[in-house]
């Protein structure tokens, strides 16, 4: 509460915008997860071919990352979000309609360029309003927007096939058009980034092409962000992806069961998230990431192979609570490592390369899991496919996080009113 007294009311607008955009993006794309085995059903299709959904969606982020990120840093954060909301909310609504597998398909690597936008337009919109002893906290507190869309998420899987099973599938993606109302709040009261504004003012026009100059003038910067971040989308995606579909074909939960521990996950994620952001602006960016790499990598016996459901709850939320502590700083860190011409674009790219070059985590989880791990007459060990995933994942990211020391400071109190020191 101190936090958000101490922002200006513009400041808080632009964060709740930034924050709401996040999860209701976040809500859409999780909308699928829940819903795999039904949709494998209903195109009579098998388990990884729909998975091959989730994994198209992601490839194609990195798309919508480079094109709003370009709009952004050329003319401002604020339209071009209010576009990128509008287009994923459509797109949603298509989803719902879709007469076959293939139309299905096309919808989702739409989706998946309107969602890439996003996460770039508002993290780099919340991160320029925000004091910067500031940033840390609100970090953790805007990336968890991800794991509060997984929440409601759960909730609306559950509300539709525990109360009105009828409805089907298609009804989650109906639900998912109430994104598009965000637009009318961002409209009305949310200003654009004072970053941009003082750059126009002091009449220092982006260059056309600003990501290619920053790219050519810090190429390895850009690549060790790439890399890392494909760590952290393998560890993302390989933990919560195919969480649903292993509680429910593995373990034969209900959706009661299934719904309860994906949100006791969900909540997890959130307290990490915001808990690591915090404490990263008095220990470290990295040093945090490093934490919760080990200490995640401690947790993967209790999440994935308990024997009873009140264990399987706790490792849920032991398992999201270091995920999301790692991704909780990463709001701050790329907008603090980002050369500040390309702001607008550089955070949102590297991290939508990370989601490409991860995008087969969920449908080779499971085809890892079918291969290598069949149960005796039907079915596949899901879980120990995961836990094998996410140990590697946890190694990656710890030594990345490492690596990252020899590649540029952290800057984690700079002003993004001023250049960036090299």
């Amino acid at each position: 509460m101190n936090a958000f007294a101490e922002l200006t009311p513009a400041a808080r607008r632009t964060f709740v915008a930034c924050f709401l955009g996040w999860t209701l993006d976040a809500f859409d794309f999780f909308l699928l997860t829940f819903v795999v085995t039904r949709i494998a059903t209903d195109f009579q299709k098998a388990i990884p071919e729909v998975a091959f959904a989730i994994t198209l969606t992601l490839m194609c982020r990195p798309l919508g990352a480079a094109i709003f990120g370009w709009f952004a840093d050329r003319f401002g954060r604020r339209t071009p979000l209010m576009i990128d909301v509008a287009l994923f909310s459509v797109l949603e609504l298509a989803t719902a309609f879709s007469p076959n597998f293939t139309v299905f398909l096309v919808l989702r690597a739409l989706y998946g360029v309107a969602m890439g936008g996003e996460w770039g337009l508002g993290a780099a919109l919340a991160m320029e309003a925000l004091p910067p002893a500031r940033r840390g906290f609100f970090s953790g507190l805007l990336q968890e927007g991800y794991m509060a869309g997984y929440l409601l998420a759960a909730l609306a899987y559950y509300a539709v096939f525990a109360i009105a099973p009828h409805l089907g599938w298609r009804a989650l993606f109906v639900i998912g058009t109430l994104p598009a109302l965000l637009i009318f709040y961002i409209r009305a009261i949310v200003p654009e980034s004072p970053a941009f504004v003082a750059a126009q003012r002091a009449r220092n026009p982006r260059a056309p092409f600003a990501m290619l100059s920053a790219l050519r003038a810090h190429w390895p910067l850009f690549v060790y962000a790439m890399i890392f971040m494909s760590s952290l989308n393998f560890l993302s995606h390989g933990t919560q992806d195919l969480y649903a579909t292993s509680l429910q074909k593995q373990r034969g939960f209900d959706t009661g069961v299934t719904t309860l521990l994906s949100v006791i996950a969900a909540f997890g994620a959130i307290a990490g998230g915001i808990l690591f952001g915090a404490l990263s602006q008095r220990f470290g960016r990295r040093a945090c990431i490093m934490a919760a790499a080990v200490f995640g990598t401690c947790a993967i016996p209790l999440w994935a192979f308990s024997p009873s459901i009140a264990l399987l709850a706790v490792g849920a939320f032991a398992m999201q609570f270091m995920v999301q502590g790692a991704w909780g700083v990463i709001p701050a860190h790329l907008n603090e490592l980002s050369p500040p011409e390309a702001r607008g674009t550089f955070p949102g790219f590297v991290y939508q390369i990370g989601n490409l070059i991860s995008a087969g985590a969920a449908q080779m989880e499971a085809a890892f899991a079918t291969r290598h791990f069949p149960l005796p007459g039907a079915g596949a060990d899901y879980a120990k496919a995961m836990a094998i995933i996410a140990a590697i994942c946890f190694g990656a990211v710890f030594i990345c996080a490492a690596a990252g020391f020899a590649i540029k400071a952290e800057n984690r109190d700079s002003s993004f009113l001023e250049p960036a020191p090299d």
